[in-house]
């Protein structure tokens, strides 16, 4: 079997679908993006193709070892996202060629279905509380918000305590039965972070993510050591190298490799073991498309230490079949590969240019600009 062309494909809200053609009429499928360089991921992919054509798509271990150290440069978002989206597409392949899903590929399943969490949105303490609210009565045993706010290096008492409103009112409408999770998203610095922190473990949150910017492992590690609330980060780290630092230096107690950043299918098993061996757990991160989730539900259904499965997008419009959730799990795909199908006809009304950008913020006191 040879791979024969590799061609990107823009879909709205934000996503970017990799569709990998081979000599034998088996196609896999990844997503590969950074958000807000979608098009520029796409060019490392194009930088990639001659790398890729003719080869066999079922080496993978090879193919991803020459496509990570066949340059001088190794890593970065940009070449890590595009190897990725390339992985899990050659994952998908090698499922469909065996008509196996990559759950058994990988060792078989060690659960029957996979615990999902839900988001909460509302802006204010009252909107939180009917979101998490609806979110439980839907099924989900665990929810996520955010720090809802511009933060500057240090901020007031009263702006500490409009946060903590909110998180309180989701407390209360999920119970104690039920877990929520605070991420900081990296707005925060670190002298903040564990001020907000102290004043959060009294509601007992299931852990708090990137309370600082994840490129400072050393001042993470200082505020997990500062608090009783687990520290989970991840979603901005690449390839099992950046996440043995991370559990060397007790940072994090939950990782959150992303699929379509991290490495892919293979590395994402990588960062699961590693994580294990620290008794760490493994909740992948994912806000992007049902193919990044598809592939994500495979891994963490072989993944002894797994925790929770984010998402945002079940694939309607986009898979033939998507995804259910029942009662807050998800059962593990079952058909050859990733265990979908790609509506490749829905998708068509769907593409785009690929020319979406993150939001911007600054901060209304002095225009300075603000961590989003």
């Amino acid at each position: 079997m040879k791979i024969t062309k590799l061609e990107v494909l823009h879909v709205k809200p934000r996503w970017s679908f990799l569709k990998v053609s081979t000599d034998e009429e088996i196609v896999g499928w990844g997503e590969a993006i950074v958000e807000g360089r979608s098009r520029t991921v796409e060019m490392a992919i194009k930088e990639l193709e001659p790398h890729l054509i003719g080869e066999d798509p079922r080496r993978i271990q090879h193919l991803w070892q020459a496509m990570y150290r066949g340059t001088f440069y190794h890593g970065g978002p940009v070449l890590t996202s595009a190897i990725s989206g390339i992985d899990q597409a050659l994952w998908d392949i090698l499922g469909k060629s065996l008509n196996a899903p990559v759950s058994q590929l990988l060792g078989g399943a060690v659960r029957h279905r996979i615990r999902m969490y839900g988001h909460v949105g509302g802006a204010t303490p009252d909107e939180a509380y009917e979101s998490a609210k609806k979110a439980v009565a839907s099924g989900f045993t665990a929810v996520k918000t955010s720090i809802g706010n511009k933060a500057h290096f240090l901020e007031s008492p009263a702006w500490i305590h409009r946060e903590l409103e909110r998180f309180e009112a989701i407390r209360e409408a999920i119970g104690p039965e039920n877990d929520f999770a605070v991420d900081f998203h990296g707005r925060i610095q670190p002298a903040l972070a564990i001020k907000i922190a102290k004043q959060l473990e009294r509601l007992d949150p299931l852990f708090i993510e990137e309370p600082c910017l994840p490129e400072n492992v050393d001042e993470m590690a200082r505020i997990a050591r500062s608090t009783s609330i687990p520290v989970a980060s991840g979603e901005r780290l690449f390839t099992k190298w950046a996440f043995r630092e991370l559990l060397a230096k007790q940072a994090a107690a939950i990782v959150q490799p992303d699929l379509a950043h991290c490495g892919g299918i293979s590395e994402a098993r990588n960062i699961a073991a590693i994580a294990e061996a620290h008794f760490a757990a493994f909740a992948p991160h994912n806000p992007l498309g049902p193919i990044n989730l598809a592939a994500s539900l495979n891994v963490s259904a072989t993944v002894a230490n797994f925790l929770a499965q984010e998402h945002v997008h079940l694939g309607e419009g986009y898979i033939k079949q998507p995804f259910v959730v029942e009662n807050g799990y998800i059962v593990i795909p079952d058909g050859p590969g990733l265990g979908i199908e790609v509506d490749e006809e829905a998708l068509r009304e769907k593409q785009y240019d690929g020319e979406w950008d993150t939001p911007r913020w600054f901060h209304d006191d002095d225009g300075a600009v603000a961590d989003w």
